[in-house]
């Protein structure tokens, strides 16, 4: 039994090191952070300090990204932007994101805002915290949101899925980030991450790995209303789900030439 336990704790170690060092390490930058961002609070550049530690530990840790699709990015105007999510590395994709998105605000649950540290300087950047078990308050607070989107050409980012997901397929989309769209007549921008196919929950594997982030080309919500939600919902996730098996092979075979 002895010999068997150490095997499953070295076998497990790689993937728990790599996981407390980058949640440890992302607290901590964003510690180091806290100074300079309660000068400007409220502000989508504070994120930008912590977003370059954040794609330097992703390198530390063996994980490298490219974004595509800077063409398709337009910071005159504001949209909802749509990504799809998978784990805790998400953190990495926008880190690179942040800074050629324009201005970011990212939507989260409340429950993000008690990690030490880190709420703190999530909340300094400007993200949006829903309270996911009051209805009522997440719909008034994603309707403020949506008037920002026309005042002050934001980029509001969620996750469309709502909870995390490693499968091929993703998830039904939330109808909230459509709402917000339709309702403000913003667009969709779809931004698709390939899946991390070196890391797995369940079988405790964090190896080296590449991820391409690619923004698509925005989604008109001109004339569409909440009666015809679903057709636009459909297409949208059509599109992302696409484009992820896309990805997702290019990343798998490059992975194999290595």
């Amino acid at each position: 039994m002895f010999p068997s336990l150490c095997f499953k704790f070295k076998f497990q170690a790689p993937y728990q090191l790599k996981m407390g060092v980058f949640g440890l390490v992302s607290g901590i930058i964003v510690l180091v952070s806290l100074p300079f961002m309660l000068l400007r609070p409220k502000d989508h550049r504070n994120a930008l300090f912590p977003a370059a530690g954040c794609r330097v530990l992703g390198r530390m840790l063996g994980v490298t990204m490219e974004v595509r699709g800077l063409e398709n990015v337009d910071v005159t105007h504001g949209s909802v932007v749509l990504m799809n999510h998978q784990s805790l590395l998400d953190l990495c994709a926008l880190a690179y994101l942040w800074p050629v998105i324009g201005k970011g605000t990212v939507v989260s649950k409340r429950e993000i805002l008690y990690i030490p540290f880190f709420g703190f300087g999530a909340w300094l950047w400007g993200t949006l915290f829903i309270n996911r078990s009051r209805k009522s308050d997440s719909i008034n607070s994603l309707n403020k949101e949506s008037r920002a989107l026309k005042e002050r050409q934001c980029k509001l980012m969620l996750f469309p899925e709502g909870t995390r997901n490693s499968k091929d397929t993703l998830l039904p989309f939330k109808k909230g980030s459509f709402h917000i769209a339709i309702g403000s007549q913003s667009p969709i921008q779809p931004v698709v991450i390939s899946k991390y196919y070196f890391l797995d929950g369940e079988k405790k594997m964090f190896k080296r790995g590449h991820v391409i982030i690619n923004i698509l080309p925005e989604i008109s919500t001109e004339n569409a209303t909440r009666e015809n939600m679903n057709d636009v919902i459909e297409k949208t996730r059509q599109i992302m789900q696409t484009e992820f098996t896309k990805l997702s092979n290019e990343v798998i075979k490059c992975s194999k030439t290595e």
